[in-house]
């Protein structure tokens, strides 16, 4: 029995070598990176995504008829005007805070903001006015048609919103950024949003 003592302390030093060698193996290529490999944590990856600030994804043009009229009882004025407009939609990727944002070895998941239009203007170059009329008795409004353009605008503005601009923003972002960090290296992406 004494020489048995030896042999099973042997094998038990040789067994607990062997699997100490095998998770040697395993477990050191998770705890080493490759050359050229950056080890990334939500603070590092929310503060590049950030950096990206407003992502514009989807650009509408549209064009509004605008008829303006100032009438009075002593003559009318009147502009026609056709507002050649340009809306911008997206995400503000600077509103993410540290929540919005999950890490957990190669995949990753973002919780968008809602998109909104990031900017609207008119084309000056193709807005034109078709018609500009006044009265007999009537001075010449200089506001009429800067008024007529402001109200163009608007209108573009508010077209945009129904026909799905923010719908097609949100569903855009998504798509690029889920591409972006498949680029990146993430093998699991998750983009939700609103």
């Amino acid at each position: 029995m004494r020489r048995a003592y030896p042999i099973i302390i042997g094998l038990a030093l040789v067994l607990v070598l062997v699997v100490g060698v095998l998770v040697g193996f395993t477990v050191s290529p998770l705890l080493t990176l490759r050359p050229g490999a950056r080890l990334l944590n939500t603070a590092a990856v929310l503060t590049q995504v950030q950096g990206l600030a407003q992502l514009v994804t989807v650009k509408y043009v549209m064009e509004k008829v605008v008829v303006l009229e100032d009438v009075r009882v002593y003559g009318e004025n009147r502009v026609l005007l056709i507002a050649h407009g340009i809306v911008k939609a997206g995400v503000d990727l600077s509103r993410l805070k540290p929540e919005d944002l999950h890490l957990r070895g190669k995949r990753i998941t973002i919780h968008l903001p809602p998109a909104s239009i990031l900017d609207a203007y008119l084309d000056e170059q193709q807005t034109r006015v078709l018609e500009q009329s006044t009265g007999l008795l009537r001075r010449f409004d200089k506001d009429l048609q800067q008024n007529a353009r402001r109200q163009g605008l608007e209108e573009i503005r508010r077209a945009a919103r129904t026909s799905g601009i923010l719908d097609d923003a949100n569903e855009r972002a998504r798509r690029q950024l889920t591409l972006l960090f498949e680029q990146l290296g993430f093998e699991q992406v998750d983009v939700r949003g609103p």
